[in-house]
């Protein structure tokens, strides 16, 4: 009887632990209408569900994005940002986490990016799919151009061969900011940072009001335009 209670209780905890997180997991941040409807595609850019996830497709044949979603977050909930970048000349693959969490995704990019002839790949992310992302390029530098970073931080030390595009809000109340200063240690040569006054941590994103954030002081839109332009003029810069 000791020798089953022996097992049986190890074997209980972990059922119990497996089951909280599928239920932690189940409650996630869902993509909004607007989020929908840019989905769709138009006379600019196509947009293609993919094994990975969904495809932005736009003018560029240059510049290519792998993007990772926020934690617990519907990947198409950044379908606007991401579809307003493709328009304006960087291509994206959004993709689709397992349980919404990059961390057990974080070498998704190195597939899908083999899969595309660009020249300049990215990666980068919003949130836990930003520090992924940013751990991946620590690893695979010759692979890649550079890292974009939205309301994030590396945490490991980045090629000075990449560049690194770091962007969040002043009103971000998600975001350790101690975190994004020490990870400017962690930062290449080539680095863009941009603080968005009155942008928050969500609002990168078109999900709704997330726990713990601070109020924003700018609409979602400029937010989101904001951080297009930011992207652009440090790519372009770059080449």
């Amino acid at each position: 009887m000791k020798k089953k209670l022996k097992w049986l209780i190890p074997a209980c905890l972990v059922t119990v632990l497996a089951v909280s997180f599928f239920i932690y997991a189940g409650i996630y941040y869902h993509a909004d209408g607007s989020a929908v409807k840019a989905l769709a595609p138009n006379k600019t850019v196509s947009v293609t569900e993919t094994d990975y996830g969904w495809y932005f497709d736009g003018p560029s044949e240059e510049d290519l994005l792998c993007f990772y979603p926020g934690a617990k977050v519907e990947e198409t909930a950044y379908a606007p940002l991401l579809h307003r970048l493709a328009e304006q000349g960087v291509d994206v693959c959004l993709v689709k986490m397992p349980f919404r969490f990059a961390f057990f995704g974080v070498e998704k990019a190195n597939k899908i990016l083999a899969g595309y002839d660009h020249p300049n790949k990215y990666v980068g992310g919003h949130s836990l799919g930003g520090a992924m992302a940013a751990n991946y390029a620590s690893k695979h530098a010759e692979e890649l151009s550079g890292v974009i970073l939205l309301a994030s931080y590396p945490t490991e030390d980045l090629d000075d061969g990449l560049i690194l595009i770091s962007i969040y809000g002043t009103e971000d109340g998600v975001l350790n900011t101690s975190r994004v200063s020490g990870g400017r240690r962690h930062a290449p040569e080539r680095y863009t940072e941009n603080v968005i006054e009155g942008g928050n941590h969500a609002q990168f994103g078109n999900y709704g009001e997330q726990k713990g954030d601070g109020k924003a002081l700018v609409s979602r839109e400029e937010q989101q335009e904001q951080t297009v332009n930011t992207i652009l003029q440090a790519i372009r810069g770059a080449d």
